[in-house]
């Protein structure tokens, strides 16, 4: 289960794995022992094509949350310590550099962005961190030398870094206080203790895993291909070993990536915790794929929770909507007997909320949610209100599925549609299921 923290609407969390204590030295402690221990490095150049942002893919898509902007650069900045930045732009668009991790219940709780100019740049940052990059554009060129001051992070590369590479990175590159895997649609950033703790781990198998996820994320939005209104995200999303979380949040997720603490890093820098485990982190990534419109507040919690399933079967493990209470009772079990008891769909918990979105995939078959999301984002229905999203759950399914699904959605479930949405439905002139979809189970 999920709470939300209070303190911005955006951010959603996991329910308490740990408390709200410190879970790693600060970065600022960390870094200044990286600074004592830094030594000189060669300068890295990144060659960068500048391309869409997170912002307009998320538009793009309908989604509540946004991916990352950043590209990764293999490179930390000790705290306090001048780093030495050359940049290259020939085509006029200039990047932004950002010194950091975002980390929103610490201290700071995000990224330092500097403005970059052609030529010769010095950036101090007070904290340190990971180097990132953006730039933003259309296939526009640029070079970044970083140079003095910085010292080398160890990265994994996905299907370029060999693993006696990546282990040798890890014994000399010492001074950066994190490390990252990196993959086509995934950033993961841990903490130095964290990667060492988990050093004997495949990172190749790490990062398949990953994309595996993602791309079962990407086919139940209805997402494939690199161009168009359907194509998948062409930016990352990012995973970050946070420092602190709040009291009763485990993990999260907010505009340009998801959190996790310590607890919770078996089921993400480890293959077999995230292969067999790691609902959390599916849930985390669910809430940066899930539609924003038809997703009204009671449903924020629960409609990522549809990727977590469809990772669920893409992993081959069993239905988490098939766990059993200490009553001997299933999340099916309990949900129809609500549902027979005549309880309104709003009433309903998380997990029963989540059973009959869920008997739309087994009744109609695993295309329908792919055409919902592809509808919504054709039309991108009004959805300001929550009445609205509640109508459009209603309306875009009976269309996905070909079928007027008054009945389900009204009489059988108690959702809260309303006359204009029941209108809407009634308007498609479509037939009646030949099935009663509120029976379906696993």
């Amino acid at each position: 289960m999920r709470s939300t923290p209070p303190r911005r609407t955006v951010l959603t969390g996991l329910a308490a794995l740990t408390s709200g204590a410190a879970l790693l030295p600060s970065p600022a402690r960390a870094a200044t022992a990286a600074r004592r221990k830094a030594a000189p490095r060669a300068a890295v150049t990144v060659t960068l094509t500048a391309r869409v942002s997170a912002e307009s893919q998320r538009i793009r898509l309908g989604a509540a949350q946004r991916a990352s902007d950043f590209f990764t650069t293999a490179a930390y900045a000790p705290a306090g310590t001048p780093v030495t930045v050359t940049v290259s732009a020939p085509d006029g668009v200039l990047p932004t550099l950002y010194v950091g991790i975002p980390d929103y219940y610490a201290t700071p709780n995000a990224p330092r962005s500097y403005a970059l100019k052609a030529g010769t740049n010095t950036v101090t940052d007070p904290h340190g961190g990971p180097i990132h990059l953006t730039m933003t554009g259309s296939g526009q060129r640029a070079t970044v030398t970083i140079g003095t001051g910085s010292v080398p992070m160890p990265t994994f590369t996905h299907g370029s870094t060999s693993e006696a590479s990546f282990q040798a990175q890890l014994d000399s590159a010492t001074a950066a206080g994190y490390v990252q895997l990196r993959s086509a649609h995934a950033i993961v950033t841990l903490s130095r203790a964290t990667a060492l703790q988990y050093r004997a781990e495949n990172h190749a198998t790490l990062l398949d895993t990953y994309e595996q996820l993602l791309t079962s994320h990407a086919t139940l939005s209805g997402l494939s291909g690199s161009t168009g209104t359907h194509a998948r995200n062409p930016l990352p999303y990012h995973l970050v070993n946070v420092t602190k979380v709040a009291s009763g949040v485990g993990a999260y997720a907010t505009h340009g990536y998801t959190g996790y603490p310590s607890g919770a890093m078996t089921y993400i820098a480890s293959v077999n915790g995230l292969r067999t485990g790691g609902w959390g982190m599916y849930h985390e990534l669910g809430h940066q794929h899930q539609q924003f419109g038809y997703k009204p507040g009671a449903l924020t919690e629960v409609t990522c929770n549809l990727y977590s399933l469809a990772a669920q079967r893409t992993l081959g493990q069993t239905s988490r909507l098939l766990t059993k209470d200490s009553s001997g009772k299933d999340v099916y079990d309990r949900a129809f007997t609500a549902r027979d008891a005549d309880t309104d769909y709003a009433t309903l918990d998380v997990w029963q909320k989540l059973v009959p979105l869920w008997q739309l995939r087994l009744a109609f078959g695993a295309g329908v949610w792919p055409e919902l999301h592809k509808l919504i984002r054709t039309d991108n229905p009004a959805s300001s209100t929550d009445a609205d999203r509640y109508d459009n759950l209603a309306v875009y399914a009976s269309r996905a599925t070909a079928r007027d699904l008054s009945e389900f959605f009204v009489t059988k479930w108690r959702f809260p549609i309303s006359a204009s949405g029941k209108a809407r439905i009634a308007a498609l002139g479509l037939g009646k299921p030949s099935i009663d979809a509120s029976t379906y189970r696993e």
